[in-house]
């Protein structure tokens, strides 16, 4: 029996992450979120009652250190942080605050007997592509960005702390993830929104650009494997699909799939933080879920099926 922490556990990926875990009814999981992006509405229940939430902010020491000396937790997810490419840019100074957050969390595990942390980086690390795909290990780590430069910074502390104090670690670099319930911040979710409401569906620039989407089960079917597995300890993770798709084809594709009669329209390109390119190498991720990856196409329709047509609201 473990009692594990997931920070930012009302958010897309860090609730499907709880959810995942509470399969195992063995196991405690305490979910820890201040809501400002979270939604109290995402924290999944459980047959097991083996899922608990506390409000708190990482980033704030007196708010978390109480709930990790009470709780004393086996194993950290870290997954607290502000997210979205327009939030993060238009936020730079609380995108640094989160560099609080990483130091608490650690500082707090390696004080209170954590067995290993596992800490949400992300592809915006790589910033414009040197090669293609992108390697955990022979990529440089080149953005400038405040959201890159925060991740570059936690992956820097763990590795650190784990040289220094021997608080193992994990990294997860999440390439584009998507799926039911997601935020209308992020791009399958915003094209959609607009699509099912026959909305003209916005590009920046000419839409070549290109990104890889995984499907929110194959990113948390991956990283609980490698949880329970003990895998890549002490590693980085790349955690996505290798099939690039370019944003014009990607809303071409929901305008088709919605039956949609919407229109697409191309903005100015952002001035920064659009990248031309991303694909990870995801041999790592292949290996440790020995199965195909859920295809686009059939994740975009698990959304569209999910949601009730009278509705279409988006959470």
């Amino acid at each position: 029996m473990s009692k594990i922490l997931i920070t930012g556990g009302a958010g897309f990926i860090g609730s499907a992450m709880a959810r995942k875990l509470a399969e195992f009814p063995g196991d405690q999981i305490v979910i820890v979120d201040n809501l400002l992006t979270g939604r109290k509405e995402n924290i999944p229940g459980s047959p097991f009652g083996n899922i608990r939430f506390i409000k708190g902010d990482v980033n704030d020491f007196n708010d978390i250190s109480g709930v990790f000396f009470a709780e004393k937790f086996d194993y950290v997810f870290h997954y607290a942080a502000m997210v979205g490419v327009k939030r993060t840019l238009n936020n730079p100074v609380s995108v640094l605050k989160d560099i609080d957050g990483i130091k608490n969390i650690l500082n707090l595990s390696k004080n209170t007997g954590v067995k290993r942390v596992y800490f949400s980086s992300s592809s915006e690390v790589y910033g414009e592509p040197f090669e293609i795909p992108q390697n955990e290990s022979t990529t440089p780590l080149n953005s400038r960005l405040p959201y890159a430069i925060v991740k570059n910074v936690g992956e820097a502390y763990l590795r650190s702390y784990q040289q220094e104090f021997g608080l193992e670690y994990t990294i997860f670099r999440f390439f584009n993830t998507y799926g039911v319930n997601q935020s209308k911040d992020f791009v399958i979710s915003k094209f959609l929104d607009a699509a099912l409401n026959n909305r003209t569906l916005t590009i920046y620039g000419d839409g070549e650009q290109t990104r890889t989407f995984c499907y929110i089960d194959d990113n948390v079917d991956a990283c609980e494997r490698i949880f329970r597995q003990n895998e890549f300890v002490n590693d980085v993770v790349n955690i996505g699909s290798d099939v690039e798709t370019p944003i014009i084809e990607l809303a071409q594709r929901i305008v088709s799939a919605t039956d949609a009669q919407s229109a697409i329209e191309h903005l100015p390109p952002l001035k920064e933080g659009d990248m031309t390119r991303r694909r990870p190498d995801n041999t790592k991720m292949k290996e440790i879920l020995n199965r195909e990856l859920i295809p686009l196409d059939q994740g975009i329709q698990t959304i569209i099926d999910s949601l009730k047509p009278a509705e279409n609201v988006w959470n």
